[in-house]
């Protein structure tokens, strides 16, 4: 696949998009823990500082990547290989900004390919579906005794881990895997997208981590 320019620049907008859809997901649960937090009369105005760190987190992050897609869409024009709107990118990013940096991505993706991660953030991919499985089951035994502090504990682990790493590490090994000579060449933005997804639907998560690392070991043989 090509590359848009020559050499290396010093600032890349499709990077940049990329590293503020992994941003989106903790800035979310910020704002979701603080919808549940102001129910808990014991912790006053703590909920509302969270629900506006989310909103104005996400509203930044808003602005940022209508910014990056406008200026790589207007870049990457200039190839002659892609010809995106720039303002169009823009105005999507401006109203729902992760969707539009996922479907951007993707799209780039099949003209110019992605850069490499490490091939090591497939055991991420692994500690992450490990710490749903555990979660999931801590939790279901805490609901079956009645131990409604071990449901919440287990919950809060394994959301932690899947908001914080999951996206980021399927993206940037599916990049790593995308490189490789083989017969599955996975668009990482597709992963990306499905483990947004999978942080809405509890139950997506493990089966995506668990798929995803069945399927690349078939393809590299590897973990």
């Amino acid at each position: 696949m090509g590359r848009v320019t020559e050499g290396d620049r010093r600032f890349d907008p499709a990077r940049v998009a990329e590293r503020l859809c992994y941003l989106f997901p903790p800035v979310v649960g910020v704002g979701a823990v603080g919808v549940l937090r102001e129910v808990d009369p014991a912790v006053p105005l703590l909920g509302w500082t969270l629900v506006l760190v989310g909103s104005f987190g996400y509203a930044l992050l808003t602005l940022g990547m209508t910014v990056a897609l406008f200026l790589d869409a207007r870049q990457v024009r200039e190839t002659g290989q892609w010809l995106p709107i720039p303002w169009l990118e823009a105005a999507f990013a401006f109203l729902w900004a992760p969707a539009a940096g996922v479907f951007y991505l993707y799209r780039r993706h099949r003209r110019f390919g992605t850069p490499a991660g490490r091939s090591e953030w497939w055991l991420v991919v692994a500690l992450s579906l490990a710490a749903s499985v555990l979660g999931l089951a801590a939790a279901a035994v805490g609901y079956v005794l009645a131990i409604p502090g071990l449901v919440t504990t287990a919950a809060g682990v394994a959301g932690a881990i899947a908001v914080g790493a999951f996206p980021v590490s399927i993206h940037r090994d599916a990049a790593y895997v995308s490189t490789r000579r083989a017969s599955w060449r996975p668009n990482p933005a597709a992963y990306l997208g499905a483990a947004f997804v999978s942080l809405f639907v509890p139950v997506v998560q493990p089966a995506l981590a668990a798929y995803y690392l069945a399927k690349r070991r078939r393809t590299l043989g590897t973990p």
